[in-house]
């Protein structure tokens, strides 16, 4: 079987780290480039990569033979790493957050004039993808919600991609719809048609978030956890091995389970 060559956008970052191992797991997978900006040496070797592995500090002089982009990186260099994938003929596996909703729209629209696959996701936790389905079902019957969710102290979104998914999902399925817009997306409150939303950012979180339903003498809460990083990388092998036969952008890993 044909080896699928991987590119890993982030690769020093903790998430980046996990992606390596996770690929060196994967039979029929494997690293050809790295890149990141912060990266102190193009050599492979200082960072215990292969000796066939290229290591780039630079978008413009990137030159790989890698089939799939997995970008863990940061929101202010996502949008511009993922036009440079799909312009380059990669499936974009993404993984950041925090992408202003106009540039993830103008990532769908490219891909689908390249007819070239890829998926976006909020959260690669099987758990909080779950958590997101049996919201959108609670909400058809308890359309009053609030959203919240706990993260590390470094995480630079707030709130977080997975919070914002969530409360679309709520807004989409819930029978009573408010005609509330979207209200400052960057605070550590906000609102997505009607649904608040609020963000935590304490040390010795990982990631975390729960949905609070109520009515008249009752109430209903869902919550997931996930404790360490590498709880992530069941989502991503799902991503790794579907993004190629994919044809356009997919928002959500839902869309691949």
């Amino acid at each position: 079987m044909k080896t699928t060559k991987v590119l890993v956008a982030g690769f020093t970052g903790a998430m980046g780290e996990k992606v390596l191992n996770l690929i060196d797991r994967m039979p029929n997978f494997e690293v050809s480039a790295v890149y990141s900006p912060t990266a102190t040496s193009e050599n492979p070797a200082d960072y215990s990569l292969a000796g066939s592995v290229r290591v780039f500090t630079r978008l413009t002089e990137i030159q790989t033979d890698a089939t799939i982009w997995i970008d863990f990186t940061v929101p202010g260099a996502v949008t511009e790493n993922v036009s440079f994938a799909l312009n380059h003929g990669m499936y974009p596996v993404v993984g950041t957050t925090g992408m202003p909703e106009a540039a993830r729209q103008q990532l769908i629209t490219r891909a689908a004039q390249l007819h070239r696959g890829g998926i976006i996701a909020p959260n690669f936790g099987l758990s909080a993808v779950l958590l997101m389905k049996f919201a959108a079902i609670a909400a058809q019957y308890f359309p009053d919600a609030e959203v919240v969710e706990m993260h590390h102290a470094d995480k630079r979104d707030a709130p977080s991609g997975t919070a914002i998914a969530t409360a679309r999902a709520i807004a989409a399925a819930r029978k009573q719809h408010l005609n509330v817009q979207a209200e400052n997306l960057a605070a550590r409150g906000a609102s997505y048609d009607g649904v608040p939303v609020h963000a935590v950012r304490l040390p010795g979180y990982v990631a975390h978030e729960q949905v609070l339903f109520g009515a008249p003498g009752e109430a209903l809460t869902i919550r997931q956890d996930s404790f360490d990083r590498e709880s992530f990388m069941a989502g991503v092998r799902i991503a790794l091995q579907k993004v190629t036969a994919l044809d356009h952008m997919v928002v959500g890993l839902e869309n691949l389970l």
